[in-house]
């Protein structure tokens, strides 16, 4: 019993002793089905006549009721009758835990039958010759007989017998499973064997043909009899098999003899399960390295090609002799000729989905494996450089030719060679494989080879003989179970207080006041989990004047900050905020900086005092300030072809446009950003830092466990002395009701496209609108998948993975943003901007119902009171409306309108902001390839 296939012709020739076991080279392929011949036989059995589907060359096609298909091929010079039963199922079909499978269930099926309950004994007395293959894509059963009625018809009886009534008991797979695992051992002793293995499992990152047919060894030794049991009666069915019949026996006693056995069999009512996993393109050069004890090392690389059916086959076997052949082959001429290796081969796998093309190399001890690396791929990857001759191309095909020959004059041969053809597509393949490669011309190799011989099409390996491997071997499974008994932990941490996130009952409990020197403080102390304290800290300085092209200089003096400061390195810096058991963020920017802070209690004092340090003291390290740059070159460079990243450029240039350069609400495209990076200098950043740092102007907010008498009079003391040098004016944000765009941008290669739509809004958050378009906006794309966009767009269409809308406006200037938003597959570009604009125009001329806007009036409370029970979102806000000069009674004045509103309200409000005529458009995406798919779908040329 094997695993694999037996080599096709091609690969017997090609595969120099010692190629991949896995390696199954070309075989032959269709011819448009013949006329069946007025002779055809109908025989009548049980009432029910048999009549031919198809005929090819005397082989003829036959369909039972149950479904399974019958092939008769009559040969009288042959003294036996060979039977082959083909089920389409291998090591592809396997799932997780089920690798191995396929081939141990092969070997069950000698374990016998109810009625056959010794198999080897049975076959034996008959003087049959029989084995069973695994493949990738079918497992097969034959035996060869003596020619008599009487062992057609046990012959028969036993396959459809064992096809639904084998044991397939656990005693025979305790036994059987140390064979097939002796069966895999004997394999690991085969560097080269293994090699490919590896090498299969790097090309194939999804598709079930990178796994090795005889499976994992855990998967063998561990899989339990009920899965097995399972595989088998899943797959092993009429309706999933083939049966063919050669050699010397009566056509009529045959069919009869079919009937009474096969059918019988009842086709099961549940119907089979389709494999549907397809291998993207290969997209760049994968290598795999195999280091184990040996003596040579090996080379094989493997390419991508069309399934085995694809009419580019022909010409594919045509390539794999001319490059593989000895001592004609292209290989064997610059690599065996200059001795740069011992040996050459080539062989590849036609299957029924996409297989791959195979080259190898065998180098001695002496013979350096960069040197055959090089000129292995040299010669492959170049090969369509130089035009293949009619001389290479003949010999190929006459080599095929003779080979072909051999297995059709061969009864014997082609009733066990026709499970590969059926497994690959249909068993006429045979045939029309045979009459392609005859069509094959010096171009149409030329051309396969400048197709799939691509370096991003390969996948390398390298077998290195190492006498003493060294391996990472990881330990034995722990048991946790074991582990954990009677583990107790630690002293269980502070649990804090049950806090009302009311805005009646924080305005009740905040604390606020002014810090010496100017910087206003909300403080909030309350029990909290660990004792964890919370801190919002913000920084403002400048006028529009002042900060006029200054924006890269402020954007780099606020990265340097967490960099080091003029005490500690900055490691050092992470290492004492570590030991303080601190979260800190600290950045800056042109109008201002901000701090944000989460630590215990009792590290409080310590964290204050080191945010200052890194805030008024930052060391502006030479060396750091170039890793900064160059970290950011490579953030940004690696944007350049992103459709997210190049859309919200487009979108924010179009709906803010009238900022001038320079100023600092200027969006920059991102040319211009890496400018900025290259061209910002350290003293730049550090002249920014002199000039505008300090803590003149600026809001503190604490929440969680700690006393405010202590952290008054120490932020006072840190911040209280440390004056802004300059004078501070808000920066005011301009409202600009432009004209809308429509921005297109091909983003080649990026198979997710990005959209957005929205509008600029003359608006600000205490509008008596406010409310109603924040509520209606959470209906049309808040949420979580529920939104009229989700629900519609994701849930309805299946168009995008995400998709929401936005509403934003200011606090202080009469400038907001309505946005739409989603991300998608270019080909569905128009689908997506119809329902997008389609949903929006809706909500916006009928608005909701009263049922929509109450479970979004729910949710909406919901998430602004769990917002406020996260102490530093609570931190932020306090500290903001220290700056507006505001108090939670907004929130609350907000969210009593909020329960107010009535579906007319919504509308009115939506239809009085929201125009889908005014939106600016932009898509982001490859579109141009799927236009390309759309309007070029790939035409298989039809059989000659």
């Amino acid at each position: 019993m094997k695993r694999r296939t037996p080599l096709s012709l091609v690969a017997a020739l090609m595969m120099v002793a010692g190629t991949p076991v896995w390696a199954q080279a070309p075989s032959p392929a269709p011819k448009a089905a013949q006329a069946i011949t007025a002779k055809a036989a109908v025989t009548q059995a049980k009432g029910r006549a048999l009549t031919p589907v198809t005929s090819v060359e005397g082989i003829t096609e036959y369909r039972l009721p149950n479904g399974l298909k019958v092939l008769l091929f009559p040969d009288p010079t042959k003294p036996t009758v060979t039977v082959n039963v083909t089920y389409f199922v291998g090591s592809k079909h396997e799932g997780y835990g089920e690798t191995g499978m396929a081939h141990l269930l092969e070997h069950l099926m000698f374990k016998g039958t109810p009625t056959t309950r010794n198999v080897p004994q049975a076959l034996t007395e008959r003087g049959a010759r029989p084995n069973g293959t695994t493949w990738l894509d079918r497992t097969n059963y034959y035996e060869t007989l003596p020619a008599s009625d009487a062992n057609l018809r046990w012959a028969l009886a036993f396959e459809a017998d064992r096809m639904v009534n084998s044991f397939i008991a656990k005693k025979d797979l305790d036994s059987e499973m140390t064979v097939v695992r002796n069966e895999f051992e004997s394999g690991e002793n085969d560097p080269r064997g293994i090699l490919f293995e590896r090498v299969m499992s790097a090309a194939y990152i999804w598709h079930s043909y990178g796994k090795a047919t005889i499976g994992a060894r855990s998967d063998l030794e561990n899989v339990p009899i009920d899965r097995l049991q399972a595989f088998y009666k899943k797959y092993y069915r009429p309706d999933n098999a083939m049966l063919v019949v050669a050699g010397r026996f009566d056509e009529a006693k045959a069919l009869s003899m079919i009937q009474d056995t096969f059918g019988k069999l009842k086709k099961p009512n549940i119907p089979l399960p389709a494999t549907y996993t397809a291998e993207p393109t290969q997209d760049g050069e994968r290598e795999v390295q195999l280091r184990r004890v040996g003596d040579t090392a090996m080379l094989t690389s493997v390419y991508h090609v069309p399934e085995g059916a694809h009419p580019d086959f022909a010409a594919i076997d045509v390539l794999t002799l001319a490059m593989g052949n000895s001592p004609s082959g292209r290989l064997y001429k610059s690599l065996v000729e200059t001795k740069k290796a011992a040996r050459v081969g080539a062989s590849n796998l036609q299957l029924r989905d996409p297989g791959v093309i195979v080259f190898n190399a065998e180098m001695r001890e002496d013979q350096p494996v960069a040197a055959a690396r090089e000129a292995l791929l040299k010669t492959v990857e170049e090969a369509a450089r130089t035009p293949f001759t009619a001389e290479e191309v003949d010999r190929a095909k006459a080599t095929l030719s003779k080979y072909i020959d051999l297995v059709i004059n061969n009864s014997e041969r082609v009733a066990i060679n026709l499970s590969e053809w059926e497994a690959t597509g249909d068993w006429r393949l045979l045939f029309l494989h045979r009459d392609r490669i005859e069509a094959v011309t010096p171009e149409d190799v030329t051309r396969v080879a400048a197709t799939y011989l691509k370096p991003s099409n390969r996948t390398l390996g390298t077998f290195i003989p190492t006498p003493k491997p060294d391996r990472a071997e990881l330990p034995p499974p722990v048991d946790v179970a074991k582990m954990m008994e009677g583990y107790k932990g630690r002293e269980a941490v502070a649990q804090g207080e049950a806090f009302d996130p009311s805005p009646a009952n924080i305005e009740a409990r905040v604390q606020r006041g002014e810090l010496p020197g100017g910087v206003k403080y909300a403080l909030l102390p309350k029990q909290t989990r660990g004792n964890m304290v919370n801190v919002a800290l913000t920084l403002r300085w400048g006028t529009e004047a002042a900060l006029q092209g200054k924006s890269d200089a402020a954007q780099y003096a606020g990265r340097m900050l967490m960099r080091g400061t003029k005490k500690r390195t900055r490691q050092q810096l992470q290492d004492a905020f570590d030991k303080l058991k601190a979260r800190v963020g600290v950045d800056g920017g042109s109008t201002g900086a901000s701090a944000s802070i989460e630590c215990p209690r009792e590290s409080l004092p310590e964290v204050l005092k080191l945010v200052a340090e890194v805030l008024r003291e930052p060391a502006f390290d030479e060396k750091e300030f170039a890793m900064l740059k160059q970290e950011r070159l490579a953030s940004l460079e690696s944007e350049r072809s992103e459709p997210q990243t190049l859309g919200n450029i487009a979108f924010w240039r179009a709906v803010s446009g009238h900022y001038p350069k320079g100023h600092p609400y200027y969006v920059a495209t991102l040319d211009e950003r890496i400018a900025g990076v290259k061209d910002t200098t350290l003293e730049q950043a550090r002249a920014f830092h002199q000039a505008f740092y300090g803590a003149s102007h600026g809001e503190l907010a604490v929440v969680g466990d700690f006393e405010p008498k202590d952290v008054v009079p120490l932020m006072g003391s840190l911040l209280g002395g440390w004056k802004s040098p300059a004078p501070y004016q808000r920066v005011p944000q301009v409202f600009s009701g432009g004209k809308p765009a429509s921005v297109a941008l091909e983003t080649p290669d990026k198979a997710n496209a990005y959209y957005l739509a929205g509008q600029a809004l003359k608006l600000r958050r205490d509008d008596a609108d406010w409310p109603a378009l924040s509520l209606g906006n959470f209906v049309l794309g808040g949420g979580f998948l529920n939104s009229r966009l989700a629900t519609r767009i994701r849930q309805q269409d299946g168009l995008s993975y995400g998709v929401a809308s936005s509403l934003d406006a200011s606090d202080v200037d009469e400038v907001g943003t309505f946005l739409t938003y989603a991300i998608y597959a270019p080909e569905n570009a128009a689908r997506l901007e119809t329902a997008m604009r389609e949903e929006v125009t809706r909500a916006v001329q009928k608005g909701y119902s009263a049922e929509e806007l109450n479970k979004a009036r729910a949710g909406m409370l919901e998430y602004r009171q769990s917002a406020r029970a996260q102490d530093g979102s609570l931190a932020r806000q306090l500290a903001s409306y220290l700056f507006l000069g505001r108090t939670l009674a907004f929130d609350a004045a907000f969210e009593q309108k909020l329960a107010q509103l009535k579906p007319e309200d919504v509308r009115k409000a939506m239809a009085r902001h929201l125009d889908w005529t005014k939106v600016t458009q932009v898509r982001a995406g490859d579109f141009a390839t799927a236009l390309k798919k759309a309007s070029g779908a790939a035409k298989v040329p039809a059989a000659p």
